[in-house]
């Protein structure tokens, strides 16, 4: 399941109008909500709340292998429209394969003006969280500096100590892990651009994201949407999926390590069925093409290639397959992977609620699993009384 922290940010977001999906970074999560799921280990004890409408807390106990825990304090500057986790679809708190929806723009913050003045503030969210008897402390800012520009400041403090000299009577030093990253995002719906700076080590970076064809609101695509077809028309023939292309590409340098590298990156999606939501994480009965996610990413510095095809045979079973390949070392890794949506038992069906009953109030947990050429196989099962059986 997802954090609660990831949970907030994600709703922030939504409330905001800010489209996360449209970025570069972000251009693989389809098959790795399938492939790259956590597999918790040990007694893990989280509570989270949210006393009003801006402010969240969130702790956290692990109890096995080692006692440990954290507090978190969430502040944000809008209202999320949380409600009680009793009403919360698991599908909203789990991440699972979809296809997201048309890129679109940014939307913009209403204006509230009295007396003449515009008092509305931007858009902004303050996460942090201090892990004890590490004293290891986050800090996440992010604010919107205009309708199309996002920036998010992280912030990690941490020491740890190499050991001790009982001989000498001293202990030895600590080394420090601390950092600032700032991340600033520009999004045109058509394109989005990232600038990334990392304090400590100097590393900054630059990504891009086109997509290509037509964007959300586009008078063409939703009239073509919604336009009926005749009684004489025929039924076209031409076969294949349909969807959209996105490409994109990263540059880094460090400036510490005197290195740096590229990425390129290449997506073939589906286009979400009409009259389907995106975030109702199943494939509707009469759907004309099976959902699908094909991605291509390549490392020329460094030799890597990966691609992988995710898509959701039924109305219940996604699958996905990634091959890893490294040009230098000759290195390989093929992971094949699935998640199965358990739904409640109906005994009896009427006809006229055929599809009602099949909606994701019906969803009652999820199975994962993988299987790799180097590692042993994986499963996870997650149930709605947001608990994990592992």
């Amino acid at each position: 399941m997802q954090p609660f922290a990831s949970y907030i940010l994600r709703k922030y977001y939504e409330a905001t109008g800010w489209n996360e999906d449209n970025l570069y970074s972000n251009l693989t999560r389809s098959s790795n909500a399938i492939l790259d799921f956590q597999v918790p280990r040990g007694l893990h004890f989280h509570v989270s709340k949210s006393p009003n409408t801006v402010f969240k807390t969130t702790y956290s106990l692990n109890a096995l292998p080692n006692l440990n825990g954290s507090l978190g304090y969430i502040f944000t500057s809008c209202d999320l429209g949380l409600t009680s986790s009793a009403d919360v679809a698991l599908h909203e708190i789990t991440q699972h394969f979809k296809v997201y929806d048309l890129p679109r723009s940014p939307e913009p913050r209403p204006e509230v003006w009295l007396a003449g003045e515009r008092v509305d503030q931007r858009y902004y969210l303050m996460y942090g969280r201090l892990y004890v008897p590490t004293g290891r402390l986050d800090a996440l800012y992010s604010t919107r500096l205009g309708t199309s520009w996002q920036l998010v400041a992280a912030a990690i403090s941490e020491q740890k100590q190499l050991g001790s000299n009982k001989a000498k009577g001293r202990r030895s030093d600590a080394v420090d892990h601390s950092n600032i990253l700032l991340n600033l995002q520009h999004d045109r719906g058509k394109w989005c651009t990232e600038y990334t700076l990392s304090v400590v080590d100097g590393l900054c970076g630059a990504r891009l994201l086109y997509n290509f064809g037509k964007k959300a609101g586009d008078d063409y695509v939703a009239g073509e949407s919604r336009r009926e077809r005749r009684v004489d028309e025929e039924e076209a023939m031409d076969g294949g999926l349909k969807g959209r292309i996105s490409a994109g590409a990263e540059l880094y340098f460090s400036a510490k390590e005197k290195s740096g590298g590229i990425s390129t990156a290449v997506r073939f999606t589906t286009v979400p069925e009409l009259g389907t939501s995106e975030s109702e994480g199943y494939m509707s009965s009469a759907a004309s093409q099976p959902p699908t996610t094909v991605t291509a990413v390549m490392n020329p510095i460094l030799g890597h290639f990966s691609a992988a095809y995710a898509s959701q045979v039924s109305q219940d079973l996604a699958v996905c397959s990634r091959f890893d390949f490294n040009a230098y070392s000759y290195e390989s890794e093929w992971t094949i992977g699935a998640e199965w949506w358990v739904r409640k038992q109906i005994k009896e069906e009427p006809p006229a609620l055929e599809l009602s009953s099949r909606r994701t109030e019906d969803l009652q947990g999820v199975m994962k699993a993988r299987i790799s050429t180097n590692y042993v196989s994986h499963v996870t099962f997650n149930v709605d009384e947001h608990s994990q059986i592992r």
